[in-house]
């Protein structure tokens, strides 16, 4: 069950849901406008977060911005009817891409098999939208490029185009004043590909890009809030996995040399960057 959490006096949260792949949506609540990060993967699914901030006693959102163009991030936006949306510009191209798209089952099964679509994703939609599947891209009213900051009143939010192997239009949204980063899916591995995986070249340049705003709490999308440490520790894996991947022919060696590393058996997180930076190795 999808829960509202307050994670600071001007950050609100909803849960995510593995199921239908709702990810984490975010509010931040300014003296003056309140800001939503991120609308969804569907309409019902920004509408149940709407009517909890409502019940919270939360004013309703001036803005959105979406963190990157994948469909869980995007599908509700159409429900925002007067809500602008900002996103980057490379995000609103994306969503062109996708608004000439069919949903219905067949057109989902034949991009599976393309390779345009993620199994896992197709079938996550199915389930958000077991009868009726009406959906429509909603194109943002506002975009930048490069970063934008926004004054809410009593907080400001600094939206960074920070790009990625997850989708190279993500971006994250910085609160300074309240110490949180909503890093969204940035961390994650490139999944619409034949394999999922990591590059070297581009994750070391997201790393350094991301570790200035390590925050107190760190929120991604589909999991929870990270403490500043655990962050650090995620982005220090990343790193050192793309620095031994150019040592690596292969992924035992490459878990080999990272065991001697760490000088203990990995964990399934560190398991799974080495395969996904081998992968990447392949390509």
């Amino acid at each position: 069950m999808q829960e509202l959490k307050k994670l600071s006096e001007r950050f609100y949260y909803l849960t995510p849901v593995e199921e239908t792949d709702r990810p984490i949506l975010g509010a931040v609540v300014g003296d003056n406008l309140t800001l939503l990060i991120d609308a969804g993967n569907s309409e019902a699914h920004v509408r149940l977060f709407l009517d909890e901030l409502t019940r919270s006693g939360v004013p309703a959102p001036s803005l959105a911005v979406l963190t990157h163009w994948h469909w869980d991030h995007v599908f509700g936006a159409s429900a925002l009817n007067r809500t602008p949306v900002i996103s980057t510009e490379a995000t609103k191209t994306e969503l062109q891409r996708l608004s000439s798209y069919s949903w219905e089952d067949e057109a989902l099964d034949e991009r599976v098999k393309t390779g345009e679509e993620i199994r896992f994703c197709a079938e996550a939609i199915k389930k958000e939208f077991p009868a009726e599947r009406f959906i429509r891209i909603h194109m943002p009213e506002i975009t930048f490029n490069d970063e934008l900051v926004l004054d809410l009143g009593g907080i400001t939010c600094r939206l960074v185009h920070a790009g990625g192997n997850h989708a190279s239009d993500h971006l994250i949204v910085h609160l300074a004043e309240e110490d949180i980063l909503f890093a969204g899916d940035i961390t994650a591995p490139n999944l619409y590909a034949s394999s999922w995986h990591y590059t070297p070249d581009e994750t070391k340049q997201l790393v350094k890009k991301l570790k200035p705003f390590a925050s107190a709490w760190n929120v991604i999308s589909h999991w929870k809030p990270l403490s500043k440490e655990l962050f650090i520790e995620e982005l220090e894996l990343l790193e050192k996995t793309a620095s031994l991947s150019a040592r690596a022919g292969d992924e035992a060696e490459l878990k080999n040399l990272l065991m001697d590393e760490y000088g203990k058996p990995l964990s399934e997180e560190e398991s799974l960057a080495a395969q996904y930076f081998m992968n990447g190795k392949k390509l």
